[in-house]
């Protein structure tokens, strides 16, 4: 490996350091050597994997560290967060000469734990690892994971689970609420903390008139263009608090999440979540409250005599996050379709589609693939209102008879998952790790790697199948 420690060198307000506190009994769970190689590790540190994806192994050039945050939960100040399970080991070099966080997920108590126990189970284990695999394989901005590690210990959830550790990687762990943190307990040290943000993970903001402006500008469109993915692939996040965004726009913090399957925009994965605030559909306006929460905390970088000049500037950088939003969403909704971007009627016709979708309640992901594979009359038989489908069908040819239709079709294989994690897949690679039976983690490892290309040799009907319409869709706890 090729360190780049940088996070230690700030502040130490902003952190805890401690060591990793192993679980008994650690045995092998799955490894990602596909992005221990990108990593650059070494023979040995693969050798070594178990070890160091169990907290056993640390490293003498990086003292693993706990980060404390605050946030906003449910639109509610929670004041005071952090790590409180969670500890970054390592910051290193890709093969890209980009620098990557090593957080151990399960390392045990810190001084943030508040109410928790410092440990992971394995089955919230298994979701991260693969979800973040599924995202980065459908090239959507977010952390992945070295490796898993199982253990013999027990945690107590509601009832008694197997105690796992997850080694997550990702660009970056600064959250919001790190800004949040500073603004309301260290206020002293936001000029310096946002000055590193920006050489970090803005460098480019350096080299204008207003580097801090040009900081929050990048925040909110990297932010926008990762909410346009997951919409496009419907993918609920499920917690979106303030302390679960970063400053990249990468996903982070795999929690009550999940892939749609029936079309329901109102949608809620989480069943704590009451009040439908982290729907599907509301993922969007909730990101741009997220941002404006964040902005707010910049305020102070600014003399007072520039105050009210600058509360101004930051709002109008807020104005491009709708914008961004939908220029990236209409590309890829298009792009699904096989409809070309800049035909004025390309959008319509794909809400036209997304409504028949919601209206028939049809599954998200088989209905564009039948799209794509010109299935028309399999899509027209699930209809109800017929008269609806053929209006779409014969405005979608329409669009699409003038244009280059090879093109547009290589732009949908490109665009159109196979296959998605559906809660159910999820579900029962959890049910055969709990059994000692990792076998399924590996399937689906593999199958997740290609989504957009069918695997027969792999697949099972289940991974394709839509959810029957007699069944309520899953919903996902937060407890993990």
């Amino acid at each position: 490996m090729y360190f780049n420690s940088r996070y230690p060198d700030l502040s130490p307000k902003l952190y805890h350091q401690q060591m990793p506190v192993p679980l008994k009994g650690a045995q092998a769970g799955h490894f990602n050597a596909e992005l221990a190689d990108d990593l650059q590790w070494s023979e040995q540190d693969k050798q070594q994997w178990v070890e160091i994806c169990s907290g056993q192994k640390t490293f003498a050039e990086f003292p693993p560290l706990a980060m404390v945050y605050a946030g906003h939960q449910f639109g509610q100040w929670a004041g005071q967060l952090g790590d409180g399970r969670g500890l970054l080991i390592a910051q290193i070099l890709n093969r890209s000469g980009q620098t990557i966080d090593l957080h151990l997920k399960g390392a045990g108590l810190t001084p943030y734990s508040r109410m928790g126990d410092g440990r992971a189970v394995l089955r919230s284990v298994i979701r991260e690892y693969l979800a973040g695999h599924a995202l980065n394989s459908l090239g959507i901005a977010s952390s992945n994971a070295v490796g898993f590690t199982t253990s013999s210990q027990g945690v107590q959830r509601e009832t008694l689970e197997q105690g796992a550790m997850l080694l997550r990687s990702s660009d970056c762990h600064i959250r919001l609420g790190h800004f949040e943190w500073i603004n309301q307990y260290a206020p002293e040290l936001l000029a310096e903390f946002t000055q590193k943000c920006i050489e970090w993970h803005y460098p480019e903001a350096m080299e204008t008139e207003q580097p801090i402006l040009a900081f929050a500008q990048g925040v909110i469109k990297n932010t926008a263009k990762m909410i346009a993915q997951w919409q496009l692939v419907g993918f609920a996040h499920g917690v979106m608090n303030t302390d679960n965004l970063n400053i990249t726009g990468s996903t982070l913090d795999f929690g009550p999440y999940g892939f749609m399957e029936r079309f329901r925009p109102n949608w809620i994965n989480n069943h704590s979540d009451h009040q439908g605030r982290y729907a599907y559909q509301n993922q969007p306006s909730i990101a741009h409250w997220n941002l404006w929460m964040w902005l707010n905390n910049l305020i102070p970088l600014a003399k007072p005599e520039d105050k009210e000049k600058f509360k101004t500037q930051l709002a109008d950088c807020l104005e491009d996050f709708e914008p961004t939003f939908l220029a990236a969403y209409t590309e890829g909704l298009c792009q699904k379709m096989g409809l070309p971007n800049v035909h004025k009627d390309s959008f319509d016709c794909g809400m036209a589609f997304l409504r028949i979708l919601q209206t028939e309640q049809l599954d998200y992901t088989q209905s564009f693939l039948r799209l794509q594979n010109q299935q028309y009359k399999a899509l027209r038989d699930d209809c109800l209102d017929i008269r609806q489908f053929d209006e779409f069908l014969q405005s979608y040819h329409a669009i699409r008879e003038q244009q280059d239709i090879e093109q547009l079709n290589a732009q949908m294989q490109q665009s159109n998952p196979v296959y998605i994690l559906r809660n159910h897949m999820a579900q029962k690679a959890i049910e055969q790790a709990e059994r000692g039976d990792l076998s399924e983690v590996e399937r689906l490892f593999s199958l997740l790697r290609h989504p957009f290309t069918p695997q027969p040799e792999l697949e099972r009907p289940e991974d394709l199948a839509p959810l029957p319409s007699d069944l309520p869709e899953v919903m996902v706890s937060c407890s993990s």
